[in-house]
């Protein structure tokens, strides 16, 4: 218990070193910008204020079409990923990648996600997208998924400075939720969680906007204990703190090169075959012999050698064909051996391969170990003040499973929103639009006074006016507007401002062209490297869920075809029935993931139908 203890309090630890100032003044900036974003622009004390002073509270909200605008060029429409094979073996299997990853997409409802993480990094400055496994799903084979985290959820090493954040030490996501939501996604913790308790300090809640009638949406951190409810006993329920913690380890492999012996049946093969060979060299040597024989005999006859010589060369013959047959049989042996024998290359853990060792047949067939050491990411739950889980996750995910989407990244975890620049500007011109209305207001029922019976009343009303609104206000109204779209680079002609747009088709297209730089630079250097690390977490927790034969079904991946159906991990046997491998083996794979540039941004119908025509008409391509 006391080390459980321990590493509970640990994770706390870790949980209030993480609350720090910066981590403070970031989420409140993010706060007010995501009020602002929501139309919640006015603070309680505003509110107040301005409703004494009898002047309007209305806002006239510029950043909610700028935040549509950035979210749908970045979801128009569903990201694309590609898989290159490392080998030509791996090719095949890399095409499913594309299927697959569709499939897990759809499976996950990732459109819905996606335009929430977006939204997120535009109002928030950071979005996440998180893959996980539900367990129970498929009849217990387990499914990847996706899922849409809280940015103000996750707490990250402060000193991290990779952009996808996997050079962090630790990634933290901090919930408080009701206990019987916790026992249904940890049925097996059930009694656990039941008993487990904990003091915690509530959310901290950044936000200014005003409350009632003047409130517009309801974050989740607005929602405490007293409005919660437990279903099966009417009652308020409890709740608790969650914690899930990441990290990276570092555990030692060994990669090991060992020659692969041929088995008693194989061996035997190669001895007939050494057989075979060896009755073959002993004929041609016994000709040979023959031939030598008969040219010494005739030197004899002709007088040329001495019959006691002949006797010694023949001699001398018979040792060394002899003793070329018995190399010969060795060299066969030995090439027929190392032919049948395979060098086998396979990564184990060093505990794994000390285990090995013990095999004396194994240590024999070693030729080479390299030592080294790979990330691994361990995952730690903890509820309340008890330990749930703690675990090293398969040997396949090496990177965080919580990803990362920026709208400007500052070297940091603490990036900047597209709101935050605008709300200076949005308050300018909500302070202008009051005052002005305010003045017309007053104009319209003058306050002035005098003495009774002093002046005639009906000139007075008649005749007499306030004195004219300053035209500055009319000014700082009309540039304020201008500034928010060049600082948001959204511009009137984008959302279909006929006053802003080009007299020509063509001025329009150039002007959609130069207007959408911004955008395409920051989904170019922002959003498609999360998009590809996406794809790489995908394919890491695919590989390690998905080691069973699995058919699945996509529907409409194209206009081609309206559905398709995949394989893989496909049983292959031999003509006994014993499995003898896998086609389409997808864990085994090995292949490079990329995001297809663009393929989330949107397409102008009316311009891609004019290129098409033009490459119609200069023959490019033909009418099919």
């Amino acid at each position: 218990m006391a080390k459980t203890n321990k590493k509970v309090l640990r994770i706390k630890e870790i949980f209030n070193k993480s609350r720090n100032n910066t981590r403070a003044q970031w989420e409140y900036v993010n706060q007010k910008g995501y009020d602002f974003s929501n139309d919640n622009q006015l603070s309680e004390r505003d509110r107040i204020a301005l409703e004494e002073q009898g002047m309007p509270t209305f806002t006239i909200n510029r950043i909610t079409p700028v935040v549509e605008m950035l979210n749908f060029y970045a979801t128009a429409q569903q990201p694309r990923w590609q898989a290159v094979g490392a080998e030509g073996s791996d090719v095949d299997t890399a095409a499913v990648f594309s299927d697959l990853a569709d499939y897990i997409w759809h499976h996950s409802d990732g459109s819905s996600l996606y335009s929430n993480a977006i939204n997120d990094s535009v109002t928030k400055s950071l979005g996440y997208l998180m893959v996980t496994v539900d367990p129970n799903a498929d009849n217990g084979m387990g499914e990847v998924k996706i899922e849409n985290p809280d940015p103000f959820d996750i707490y990250v090493d402060p000193k991290s400075r990779d952009i996808m954040f996997r050079d962090a030490s630790y990634v933290m996501v901090r919930k408080i939720l009701p206990k019987s939501h916790l026992m249904k996604l940890f049925p097996d913790k059930a009694r656990v969680i039941k008993n487990a308790s904990g003091e915690y300090k509530s959310d901290d809640i950044y936000t200014e906007k005003a409350t009632g009638p003047l409130q517009k949406d309801f974050h989740y951190k607005d929602i405490d204990e007293s409005e919660t409810v437990d279903a099966s006993t009417g009652e308020h329920e409890e709740l608790i703190e969650h914690f899930e913690l990441y990290e990276k380890v570092q555990v030692p492999y060994m990669n090991v090169f060992y020659r692969l012996l041929p088995s008693p049946e194989v061996l035997e093969q190669i001895k007939q075959q050494v057989e075979v060979r060896m009755a073959e060299a002993q004929k041609e040597m016994q000709v040979q012999l023959m031939e030598q024989q008969q040219q010494m005999q005739q030197a004899v006859q002709e007088g040329k050698m001495l019959p006691e010589r002949f006797q010694l060369e023949m001699e001398k013959a018979q040792q060394m064909m002899q003793m070329q047959l018995q190399t010969i049989e060795k060299e066969y042996m030995s090439e027929m051996q190392a032919e049948a024998s395979k060098i086998e290359n396979s990564i184990v853990s060093e505990k794994e391969y000390k285990m090995m060792l013990k095999s004396d047949t194994f240590k024999e067939a070693v030729i080479e170990a390299v030592k080294f050491y790979g990330d691994r990411v361990k995952q730690t739950i903890v509820v309340g003040d008890k330990l749930i889980s703690e675990n090293v996750l398969p040997e396949k995910i090496t990177d965080y499973p919580i990803i990362p989407f920026h709208f400007k990244w500052t070297g940091t975890p603490y990036p900047i929103s597209a709101v935050s620049p605008l709300v200076g500007k949005q308050m300018e011109l909500n302070k202008a639009h009051q005052i002005m209305v305010h003045n017309a207001s007053l104009g319209s029922s003058l306050r002035w006074m005098y003495e009774e019976g002093s002046i005639d009343t009906d000139h007075w009303e008649n005749y007499a006016s306030s004195p004219p609104l300053s035209n500055a206000f009319f000014t700082i109204v009309q540039e304020g507007k201008g500034d928010m779209e060049y600082l948001a680079g959204i511009y009137g002609a984008m959302q279909g401002d006929v006053s802003a747009q080009h007299d020509t088709y063509r001025g329009m297209l150039a002007m959609d062209e130069y207007g959408t730089r911004r955008v395409k630079q920051w989904l170019k250097n922002s959003i498609e490297p999360s998009l590809k690390q996406l794809g790489i977490l995908v394919k890491q927790y695919s590989q390690s869920v998905y080691s069973a034969h699995k058919v699945f079904r996509i529907v409409q991946p194209s206009a081609l075809q309206e559905d398709r159906q995949v394989e893989i991990n496909i049983p292959m046997y031999n003509d006994y029935g014993e499995a003898v491998g896998k086609f389409h083996d997808y864990g085994a794979a090995q292949f490079d993931i990329r995001i297809i540039a663009g393929s989330t941004l949107p397409i102008n119908r009316w311009a891609y139908l004019d290129e098409l025509k033009q490459l119609m008409q200069l023959g490019v391509i033909d009418d099919i």
